[in-house]
């Protein structure tokens, strides 16, 4: 059967994402640690960004055909497996990139200490927009680099840049590198392009390295669009990092491949050098493998995926507005993560962890985590079958009904 043929199969299959699959004792850090994170045993999880739908079959497929080998010995790509990126950024993104610029981690986190420990010394400023993902803080500050924050303004329920706050920050503040997250994981924004556009405007005239951060680039809702910075124009892409990875598009975080597109060569090889000087080289060996069979069998599964997403995110806001109309859910226009805005109850965050962990039963992320900004606020991840979220819903509105 050709390439062709097996796509339009593929077109044709359907998946239940309404399926629960239960992931108790696999070693899960999303149920399986909830005791050692200081949780109590048997509480629903909507924490981390891990989705509880399966693989492509395609995916699994590959995996199995790979294991029967029974051999799994040090591995490197061929061109196939870039060619396959190339394809699929192109189709999707309408970027067009080469396999020279990539530099495969084990993933994205990875490679932001790696890029701060290539491109600034201990002591410079690097810049992120809180509330933003955490490991982005930690990263900087294990590093022993300055945290230089540059503040989402929250005004009318969207989140905005502000603008002169990180021009001035980047001239004044040793800035030596910005961490772009796009699309925003947690409060759910898909740039602009003309918003990256002053970003990268702004870094280019203070010579601010860019790592962008898109990890969530293939979960942007209808009526948006991601735009890959590095597109926008050839200056831009010879001055960032782009990293990607189809650990959340898949969910394959587990296999541990992401794939860095490093334009400049200059900046590849410093990069290298320091993913080098921690010991790592080849990749996982099922994650290439994997990685390469999503990317050339997995979109119609992920067409079903965004379109059951979608769907999820409408009951959500449809029970939230019924059932806890003082629950203020933030519009998402990307990711499979929902920012949800407690304030009205006027509880401090202990407050509202307590009643969320212990009268719900709910693991969610508390927003103080994220950073300045955070503080009233959750995350949940809704990227599981609808009677699971359905469930804990029910379980966040019975809590916070009693104590209205």
């Amino acid at each position: 059967m050709s390439l062709s043929e097996t796509k339009n199969n593929l077109n044709n299959t359907q998946t239940d994402f309404d399926k629960i699959i239960h992931r108790q004792n696999t070693n899960c850090i999303k149920y399986d640690f909830a005791a050692e994170r200081g949780y109590p045993e048997g509480i629903q999880s909507f924490w981390v960004a891990d989705m509880d739908f399966q693989a492509p079959a395609q995916v699994i497929d590959e995996l199995i055909r790979r294991s029967a080998h029974g051999i799994f010995g040090y591995t490197a790509p061929k061109q196939d497996y870039y060619d396959t990126l190339a394809d699929w950024f192109q189709k999707h993104h309408g970027w067009r990139v080469s396999g020279e610029e990539v530099v495969i981690t084990p993933g994205v986190v990875f490679a932001l200490s790696a890029a701060i420990r290539a491109f600034t010394r201990p002591g410079d400023g690097v810049i992120i927009q809180q509330p933003v993902y955490y490991p982005f803080a930690e990263v900087i500050r294990e590093n022993d680099r300055q945290l230089v924050n540059n503040p989402l303004i929250y005004r009318d329920g969207s989140y905005q840049i502000d603008f002169e706050d990180f021009e001035r920050k980047a001239a004044e503040e040793n800035v030596k590198l910005f961490i772009l997250c796009s699309p925003h994981n947690p409060v759910g924004r898909v740039w602009h392009r003309e918003e990256l556009l002053r970003l990268a405007e702004i870094c280019l005239a203070n010579d601010v390295l860019i790592v962008a951060d898109e990890i969530h680039h293939e979960f942007v809702r209808p009526g948006f669009r991601h735009t890959v910075l590095a597109s926008l124009a050839e200056e831009i892409a010879l001055h960032t990092i782009t990293c990607t990875a189809p650990s959340k598009t898949f969910n394959l975080a587990g296999l541990q491949v992401s794939n860095i597109f490093i334009k400049n060569t200059s900046l590849r090889r410093r990069f290298r050098q320091a993913v080098n000087a921690v010991g790592y080289s080849q990749p996982n060996t099922l994650g290439m493998f994997a990685c390469q069979a999503a990317y050339t069998y997995g979109e119609p599964w992920l067409n079903q995926l965004r379109s059951y997403l979608e769907a999820n995110y409408q009951r959500t806001r449809e029970f939230l507005q019924r059932e806890l109309p003082k629950v203020k859910l933030i519009e998402p226009e990307g990711t499979y993560l929902i920012w949800l805005d407690f304030r009205a109850y006027g509880l401090t965050d202990a407050q509202l962890d307590d009643i969320i962990i212990h009268k719900a039963n709910l693991w969610l992320d508390s927003g103080h985590i994220f950073g300045e900004g955070g503080s009233g606020f959750q995350r949940i991840n809704i990227a599981c079958p609808w009677a699971t979220l359905e469930k804990g819903l029910k379980s966040l509105a019975a809590a916070f009904q009693a104590i209205s």
